[in-house]
């Protein structure tokens, strides 16, 4: 998958487009009252998207924001270098500072997040994109 990052002006939000042919789902992490808040999933249908985060990103304080983007047949979709908790229903995890990740003894697996750093914008759109194949590439 290919991964686009954009500022917006039509609303403060973070937006994540799903510009492929699938469906897919996504959880989301960020800074919240100095605990680290890891939230899933939205379903993102193909060509169209959701808003994670509705509020203004700046007023949230939120320069970097953790995506993690799987599709209906569990596959990971984006590349990410951060390990956060994630679980296949519906969920929200809270991580205190100072405290492990122990993604396993709270019921949790570890998955890998990619960082988006939105630059302190009001609002930040993600769009990910189908990957060229092979034969593809520009000439």
């Amino acid at each position: 998958m290919v991964l686009l990052l954009g500022s917006t002006a039509a609303h403060a939000e973070f937006r994540v487009c799903n510009q492929t042919l699938n469906l897919f789902n996504i959880a989301v992490g960020h800074e919240q009252a100095g605990a680290f808040r890891i939230e899933g999933w939205w379903a993102v249908p193909a060509n169209s998207c959701v808003s994670p985060i509705k509020e203004d990103l700046q007023e949230l304080r939120l320069k970097y924001v953790y995506v993690h983007a799987l599709s209906i047949t569990g596959e990971d979709l984006l590349e990410g270098e951060w390990d956060m908790c994630i679980k296949p229903e519906k969920f929200v995890y809270v991580k205190q500072p100072g405290v492990d990740w122990n993604c396993w003894v709270s019921g949790y697996q570890m998955a890998r997040f990619a960082e988006v750093n939105t630059g302190n914008a009001k609002s930040w759109t993600v769009m990910v994109q189908q990957p060229q194949d092979a034969q593809g590439g520009q000439q």
